[in-house]
């Protein structure tokens, strides 16, 4: 079954006015979460987007959804970016659920005294005060 995926386009930042608008989003802090079937694996994705402000369908701050402004931010990007966005979500789960690395530790750790080269100096007693 195909991993799923949710938007979190909630953190924008705002010109607190521009022509005749207050609180105006001109960038959106997105974060991008996709599941496998099962919700056992899942991987997100991080960046921001800038979005430009349309004049004509302006929407108020206190009106605004973060699903609305999910649908900025997607179509700002463009189809191929989202697509390429969600590969990379797709391949983080997979690597999860069939790792092709794993980073072990072999004993336990055992702390090792450093000598000093040999050409150092030698330690200079501290000053007295």
């Amino acid at each position: 079954m195909a991993n799923t995926y949710s938007w979190d386009c909630n953190t924008v930042d705002t010109y607190p006015t521009q022509d005749s608008f207050s609180d105006v989003v001109y960038n959106v802090h997105w974060r991008l979460t996709g599941a496998d079937a099962s919700g056992e694996h899942s991987a997100t994705v991080i960046g921001t987007q800038t979005v430009e402000v349309d004049p004509d369908n302006f929407t108020a701050f206190a009106d605004l959804t973060g699903e609305m402004v999910a649908g900025w931010v997607q179509a700002a990007m463009g189809e191929e970016r989202v697509a390429e966005l969600m590969s990379s979500v797709d391949s983080q789960i997979a690597d999860k659920i069939a790792p092709k690395t794993v980073t072990k530790t072999i004993g336990a750790v055992v702390e090792l005294p450093v000598e000093a080269p040999a050409d150092a100096p030698a330690d200079e007693p501290a000053p007295a005060e």
